[in-house]
């Protein structure tokens, strides 16, 4: 979302300090436990014997790659291997660079544990057995069936948190029971964020640099290639590879629908709950490089000094600049999708040669027209931000203060808002009109926006959904139930919903304790396989899902019992084109 996600938007004009929104999501969602995350180990090391601490009920298993064998975790009919390095090391030299190639190793390397995801400030761990983040943190992740090279369908997942924080080991996106239950295989990847992965120096520091401001998202472009060369050895298709991702994780997957060099290696993609409309341009990318080199006391021309700065330091910078970035880092929604406003955030850089145009601004990408494409939001997105801010008072909003703040955010165009959405939404509390308009503007409408471009290439299927399953969770110091919200339907496509994480007594769980759970993670799931198998998203019992088009914008709407709606809220959508054309 510089593009961060955090940064909500500017129609909300909410202050977003130090990427907040996501940090404090990354806070609520990892629970990961601190104590495990003090066995930090390398997994770019040599090759070395096999680990302790397995579960007494598991045994190792062997696969050869083009770049030496590795073992991996069989238990039962699963078999999973864990950070396995795709790429070379980024740091010293390498820093802000393009991945450099794999260095083959002799023996076996163990694969038996995750690996660290990416610097980022906190330095959280987001899984069982997950080391602290570390600057070389280009590992993956895989879960398979079986090891018997029968090429599976490939699901391959783009962790969310923005561009700033997450981990491709988060416990709730474990790719154990999707793999398990639809014979396919998943992987997931780490690979750098923030400052270490999008600072963009080439305007300043000239061709040396010239994959900087991309490093992120070229280093999920060298997990795909790696994929191609070696998921058949896993059990999985070189040549039917699904790529997805929610929130941060989708705006990757909008970039990587649009990158040149990843063509080859997937061919299809879901865009989940963060509509990677546009990216950062060229110009305000190099102002925010200039601000992190007055943050260090360092002129222009003393780029490559940037190579000895620990990269603790640069995770401080990171936030001293957004703090004093001119403005709040805030996004515009709309038809324009998410549109950071400011200097002062990392996100993908829209150079003209690696990230050629914006994803999906002015057209969908040409290079992709082949690929089925998913798209969709959640139907109370925001609910979630005003959740985790700890925003009550937004949830127990009278039809006064409702007013009165969409005065602030919409001046003469709020009769017009309010009027539109209780026609629409009859007998919505005013808590609720506000979620939906806010819901809006961050990511429905950008959603819709990629559907409707992706529908004008008229060749590979664009496929809508809205996620409506409600969690039934309380918000705390409210009576409002947090509903379908963002985040919530991770647990669901990865048919997770009855998996625990590490205990915090702290923090209820997001997805609260309804009973028809189980039902509507069997639906998502099944469509996310199935799309991922034939390019057609469906699942048994359910609605046929057709194919977004202009004329008649079917929409799977997701829940327990699913149905297939077209042009869902229709009223608000053309109350959307005409204040935004």
């Amino acid at each position: 979302m510089t593009q961060n996600f955090p940064d909500v938007h500017k129609d909300l004009r909410m202050p977003c300090d130090e990427n907040r929104l996501l940090l404090d999501r990354r806070k609520f969602l990892s629970k990961g436990s601190m104590a495990l995350a003090a066995i930090a180990s390398s997994s770019l090391g040599s090759a070395s014997g096999l680990a302790g601490g397995l579960p007494a009920t598991a045994e190792t298993v062997e696969v050869k790659t083009a770049y030496g064998r590795l073992r991996g975790t069989r238990k039962g009919d699963l078999i999973t291997f864990k950070g396995v390095p795709y790429a070379g090391s980024v740091s010293g030299e390498n820093r802000f660079k393009a991945p450099p190639p794999l260095v083959p190793w002799t023996g076996v390397r163990d694969a038996l544990t995750p690996g660290p995801p990416s610097f980022q400030p906190n330095r959280p761990s987001f899984g069982v057995d997950e080391p602290v983040p570390s600057e070389n943190c280009l590992v993956l992740n895989i879960w398979t069936p079986a090891a018997d090279q029968r090429r599976r369908p490939v699901m391959f997942y783009n962790h969310g948190g923005g561009f700033v924080v997450g981990s491709g080991s988060t416990w709730y996106q474990d790719g154990s029971n999707i793999a398990r239950q639809y014979d396919v295989v998943v992987v997931a990847s780490n690979h750098r964020l923030g400052l270490l992965g999008y600072l963009f120096l080439a305007d300043l520091a000239g061709e040396e640099y010239a994959t900087s401001g991309n490093q992120g998202i070229l280093d999920i472009a060298a997990a795909l290639k790696w994929v191609r060369e070696n998921i058949e050895a896993f059990g999985g298709d070189p040549h039917n590879v699904m790529v997805f991702g929610e929130s941060g994780g989708g705006a990757k997957t909008s970039c990587i629908y649009a990158l040149p060099l990843a063509r080859d290696y997937f061919n299809k993609a879901s865009i989940e709950s963060g509509p990677g409309v546009r990216m950062t341009p060229r110009d305000m990318a190099t102002e925010t490089a200039k601000m992190v080199l007055s943050e260090l006391g360092l002129s222009d021309k003393e780029v490559p000094k940037l190579k000895e700065v620990p990269a603790e330091k640069l995770v401080e910078v990171q936030a001293a600049v957004a703090k004093k970035a001119p403005g709040n880092l805030t996004l515009s929604g709309g038809r324009k999708g998410m549109v950071v406003s400011r200097p002062g955030g990392f996100g993908p850089v829209v150079d003209g040669t690696y990230l050629p145009n914006h994803p999906f601004d002015p057209s969908a990408p040409a290079i992709s027209t082949d690929k089925p494409l998913m798209v969709g939001t959640n139907r109370d997105e925001m609910a979630f931000f005003f959740f985790e801010r700890k925003a009550t008072d937004i949830f127990s909003l009278t039809d006064d203060g409702l007013k009165s703040r969409l005065d602030k955010e919409f001046g003469a165009n709020t009769e017009k808002i309010l009027s539109t959405y209780r026609k629409s939404r009859p007998g919505a509390s005013p808590a609720d009109l506000y979620i939906a308009i806010t819901t809006a503007r961050a990511m429905w409408l950008g959603s819709i926006e990629i559907a409707e471009k992706k529908f004008e290439q008229k060749s590979a299927p664009v496929y809508m959904y809205m996620f409506t399953h409600e969690s039934n969770l309380i918000v705390p110091d409210t009576n409002h139930r947090l509903g379908a919200a963002h985040a919530t339907e991770i647990w669901y496509k990865f048919n997770n919903v009855d998996v625990e994480g590490p205990k915090d007594p702290t923090r209820p769980s997001l997805i609260g304790t309804d009973p028809d759970r189980k039902k509507t993670a069997l639906n998502m799931s099944e469509m996310w396989a199935t799309f991922a198998r034939t390019g057609h998203p469906g699942a048994k019992g359910q609605p046929s899902w057709p194919a977004y088009t202009m004329q008649k914008r079917a929409t799977m709407m997701i829940d327990a019992q699913c149905k297939v709606e077209e042009d869902p809220f229709g009223q608000e959508r053309a109350l959307w084109d005409g204040l935004t054309s």
